[in-house]
């Protein structure tokens, strides 16, 4: 079994035992239900856009704890400050340290910025979650799931103001998406079932992928020279977590950052 199997398996009985506890009403009756979602799509479009999705990551079960000490709220202030395209935040607690809570916070004080849920979604019931909790993207993993909950969850979240972000890893993956036209391809560089990275992947799998979608690099970019790279293999958005997290202030480095690739 490897540790994403664990990951999913485990899932699944988290979300069968919330939704026993939790109804979907209550989370439709959240003030988030009736605000307006910031577009991932717009920001990453726009001109003079960093292009950068900031993370805030706090563990992984490849690299274990990485920052436990540095908070949501000077993160989330630092990422604004280097005027980051989007943040992502991990909301999951058993593998990566994450809570909805975190979320939540960031949502309070980020009023700007589109904010990606980054968790491994397995149910639709999690899709509306996201929307409850305040965020304006939603994560579906190809290699996760198949292709009708891909189309599925990923209407739910268009019927709901949501965007999605299809993360992909193999020509597999982009075949259960199916039509790619005007949808945002993330092409993850670290493999999921042993968590190697590789960063010729993204530019590998970007040329299967049309002009029409929108194209982010996800896993493994630390130098600023490599974004250079993926620009020129059509690339408009580079998610990067541990980059930023494992130094004493992520905000002041993701700043310095953005500053060598403009």
């Amino acid at each position: 079994m490897t540790i994403l199997d664990k990951i999913i398996a485990f899932k699944k009985q988290e979300i069968a035992k919330i939704k026993a506890e939790i109804p979907v009403k209550k989370l439709i009756e959240s003030p988030h239900f009736k605000k307006d979602t910031i577009s991932l799509k717009k920001s990453l479009l726009e001109p003079y856009s960093t292009g950068i999705i900031a993370e805030f990551k706090r563990q992984s079960p490849s690299k274990g704890v990485i920052n436990d000490k540095a908070t949501i709220s000077d993160v989330t202030n630092g990422y604004l400050d280097a005027n980051v395209a989007a943040q992502s935040i991990l909301t999951d607690t058993s593998f990566f340290g994450g809570t909805m809570a975190d979320l939540m916070e960031a949502r309070s004080i980020n009023t700007t910025k589109p904010i990606l849920r980054k968790d491994f979604i397995v149910d639709g019931f999690q899709v509306v979650e996201a929307k409850a909790i305040g965020a304006d993207v939603v994560l579906l993993i190809a290699t996760c799931l198949d292709a009708v909950q891909l189309k599925n969850y990923g209407q739910l979240a268009t019927d709901l103001g949501l965007e999605v972000l299809y993360e992909v890893h193999s020509q597999e993956d982009l075949d259960k998406i199916g039509d790619l036209d005007n949808k945002i391809i993330g092409i993850n560089n670290r493999n999921l079932k042993t968590f190697e990275v590789d960063l010729e992947h993204s530019m590998n799998l970007a040329s299967q992928i049309p002009d029409t979608a929108l194209k982010v690099s996800e896993s493994g970019i630390s130098d600023p020279r490599i974004i250079t790279g993926l620009k020129e293999h059509g690339f408009q958005g580079f998610l990067i977590g541990e980059n930023f997290m494992k130094t004493e202030n992520p905000g002041e480095a993701c700043k310095e950052f953005i500053e060598q690739i403009r």
